[in-house]
């Protein structure tokens, strides 16, 4: 008679039945049912797979001198900005490691809003940093936010970002930075209270509260109203740092206005001082709530910095100096087919020009490259005749931006 089999505890399956059979003091388990518990422990304990023994280990603080100097690496000009979001990360790290002794000192959150133009970088910033950091880090659209009750997004969602952003790992998502882009947008409509309900506005912002200040919040893992049948987690912001940007379309009138009234009846001397190009340089949190924030949320964004207009020499070098460079992206494009792609100094000039011109920041750049470049992408790659160079000139340039639907749209 044949020895018996040996079969999984669990289930019971014989060992010739599976790929794997592991022993233990008093019994064995099989690869199926190692695999239906890890399923289920990830289900009952949404914080229980990544980094769950050491999550109260100290972080590895990065020096506000060496963030800002990967910063540098991506990001052209903005020194005021890159400071500040320097110091607020390394105080949020600091902060982190804080072991509160005898003297219960607890160091502040300081949640920073970013006040500049469209395409000065506010957003790139903030990617930038994500690809640094080793806490959980994720970016939200306030557009998207409405007052709970109403179609849109409810302000949980965000934590729900940052929760996928940690792998589901609650400890390490309580660690975490989020930066909310287009926090403008959800400035009060006016200010005078009205009737109607500010859904995407005011009623946004007193949401908001809750998760600045530092609550117990339950959020639903996979997002709220698809999944309404889901268990919560409860995640504590206590230790979340908030970091917005918006482009304020319009503060710099409430800037001028403010500082105008300030220099009445001084020497000339302080009006020569001011640079009307640049007077988001004189922003403050009085000009926030004029535009339409409401004074409980400013007072949880301490940290207040600004982002400089962009001027032809800023764009010109942020065509071509960043590791991650518009040039250095076409390059690559056309290297992937073995072709040697050049743009001549001049066309940089005309790309430079044109985005003043139509006043798109560095965003209108690539819009401006790819109607150049749309007709030689599209003919190159299936070409009879293989080629192993090719150059852009601004005869070239000019010919293809004229006839691209950019150009008739501004000029109609």
């Amino acid at each position: 008679m044949s020895k018996k089999e040996t079969t999984c505890s669990f289930c019971g399956r014989p060992k010739s039945q599976v790929r794997l059979l592991i022993a233990g003091i008093s019994g064995h388990i099989c690869d199926h049912c190692i695999i239906q518990a890890q399923s289920i422990v990830k289900e009952e304990i949404p914080s229980g797979g990544v980094g769950l023994e050491g999550d109260d280990a100290p972080l590895n603080v990065l020096k506000p001198t060496e963030i800002k100097a990967k910063l540098d690496e991506y990001v052209i000009g903005q020194l005021s900005a890159k400071k500040t979001l320097s110091v607020a990360v390394y105080n949020h790290y600091k902060r982190l490691n804080q072991k509160v002794g005898d003297d219960d000192i607890e160091i502040d959150k300081s949640n920073v809003v970013m006040v500049g133009r469209t395409g000065t970088g506010k957003t790139l910033l903030a990617k930038t940093i994500a690809k640094m950091l080793n806490v959980p880090f994720c970016i939200a659209d306030a557009t998207v936010l409405t007052e709970a009750g109403y179609v849109g997004e409810d302000v949980e969602s965000i934590l729900s970002r940052l929760l996928q952003a940690a792998d589901y790992n609650v400890q390490a998502a309580e660690r975490g930075i989020i930066f909310i882009d287009e926090i403008d947008k959800i400035a009060r409509k006016s200010d005078n209270p009205s009737i109607t309900r500010d859904v995407s506005g005011e009623g946004v912002q007193q949401a908001l509260l809750k998760l600045l200040e530092g609550a117990e919040v339950n959020v639903p893992p996979e997002g709220g109203r698809k999944h309404p049948e889901q268990k919560m987690v409860k995640i504590n912001t206590k230790n979340i740092l908030f970091v917005c940007g918006g482009a304020f379309d319009g503060i710099e009138k409430i800037i001028a206005r403010r500082v105008n009234r300030q220099t009445i009846g001084f020497a000339n001397v302080e009006e020569e001082r001011i640079d009307k190009d640049n007077l988001l340089e004189f922003v403050n949190p009085t000009d926030l709530k004029s535009f339409g924030l409401i004074p409980e949320l400013i007072g949880r964004f301490p940290v207040l910095t600004y982002l400089e207009p962009l001027d032809k020499t800023a764009l010109r070098r942020i065509l071509t100096e960043p590791k991650n460079s518009l040039f250095k992206q076409y390059v690559k494009l056309f290297e992937i087919d073995g072709i040697d792609f050049k743009f001549d100094s001049e066309v940089l000039d005309f790309i430079v020009d044109k985005a003043v011109e139509f006043q798109l920041g560095a965003r209108g750049l690539r819009s401006i490259c790819e109607a150049i470049l749309t007709e030689a992408m599209y003919e190159i790659p299936g070409s009879k005749n293989p080629v192993k160079e090719y150059r852009v000139t601004l005869e070239y340039a000019q010919k293809q931006f004229s006839q691209s639907k950019m150009a008739k749209m501004h000029a109609a």
